[in-house]
């Protein structure tokens, strides 16, 4: 592997339109995500780029991790990564398929096997966006459940089942699979639960053959990234229909787990409220529901808001929201 000098921080996360040249406080690129038409991969100047199929609200945007770098990419087969000494970004992205167990246990197998072998073991974030996510696959099963039962064994399979990080998993158009990882090479990332929410990964089966593999947020100091969250009390989908009260609720989810009483309970040094999130991703099911979400969203936290018309992992999900803090 090449030797690169260490960067002194987490990766920095900025938003752009597409097209867009970067000018994140003199960091350099370390992955984009692009929103917007196309799909697909690649590793240029030291940047990985993966294209999402999706439909931004407001237009086509690129998500920026930045690095105090400089980062060296590299191109594999499946999946692309580059780093900086301390973090990597990694991205893959699977072309359509009839069934995604199998392949999503594959990928996320050979994920935990560059993990390893680079260095960058400890799972910060990850990402991942689902062509036809509440669809059924050809054996009837729904595609976001498939993909979870993938990711489940693969988690199992390398024993990672108490290295799951934040994450989200949500919609995307056409019907590939998108998948991108923050991981880190010395810092020990803390993952953070909802005392209000039973862990994700100990969901009862009624939700599908494995439980989704994901922590409600991650602390990687100095940042706190927070899960897509969603109107979920307990393992069950609470106010169906009412798109005020789901807003609501998660939101509250969010605040309860970045809150100082919750977080000290793993160490954190300080808790956070809602405010202190920026670069926050809303997911709105119904377009028609977008001039709500908006609103809602603007009070909580401010301009920094980028908003995607998507499916949520449970149909009878209208909003799902995420974001970091640091």
């Amino acid at each position: 592997m090449t030797d690169v000098r260490l960067a002194p921080t987490a990766p920095r996360c900025s938003f752009r339109a597409s097209g867009e040249s970067s000018g994140s406080g003199g960091g350099r690129p370390l992955g984009i995500v692009s929103f917007g038409a196309g799909d697909g991969i690649e590793s240029r100047d030291g940047t990985v780029r993966l294209a999402v199929p999706s439909t931004p609200a407001g237009g086509p945007f690129d998500e920026v991790w930045t690095t105090g770098g400089p980062p060296v990419a590299v191109a594999g087969d499946l999946i692309h990564y580059a780093h900086d000494g301390e973090f990597a970004f990694f991205a893959a992205h699977l072309p359509p398929a009839d069934r995604w167990a199998d392949q999503v246990e594959a990928l996320y197998a050979e994920l935990f096997t560059l993990l390893a072998e680079t260095g960058y073991r400890n799972p910060v974030r990850g990402w991942n966006y689902l062509g036809r996510i509440n669809e059924p696959n050809a054996d009837g099963e729904e595609i976001y459940r498939d993909f979870c039962l993938g990711r489940a064994r693969a988690f199992a399979r390398h024993g990672a089942v108490d290295r799951m990080p934040a994450a989200t998993g949500v919609g995307a158009n056409g019907e590939g699979v998108a998948v991108c990882l923050l991981a880190a090479r010395t810092a020990e990332p803390v993952h953070i639960e909802n005392p209000h929410q039973v862990p994700a990964y100990r969901y009862p089966l009624r939700y599908g053959p494995r439980s989704p593999s994901f922590a409600r947020a991650t602390w990687s100091d100095p940042a706190l990234f927070v899960s897509g969250t969603a109107s979920i009390v307990g393992h069950e989908s609470v106010h169906p229909g009412d798109l005020t009260r789901q807003i609501e609720t998660s939101l509250g989810n969010i605040a309860t787990v970045i809150s100082g009483a919750n977080v000290a309970r793993y160490g954190v040094p300080r808790g956070f409220t809602l405010a202190d999130l920026t670069h926050v991703k809303a997911y709105v099911r119904h377009r028609r529901d977008l001039p709500v979400v908006r609103q809602y969203c603007q009070e909580a936290f401010g301009s920094d808001v980028r908003y995607l018309i998507a499916d949520i992992c449970r149909t009878d999900l209208l909003v799902e929201i995420e974001g970091v803090i640091g």
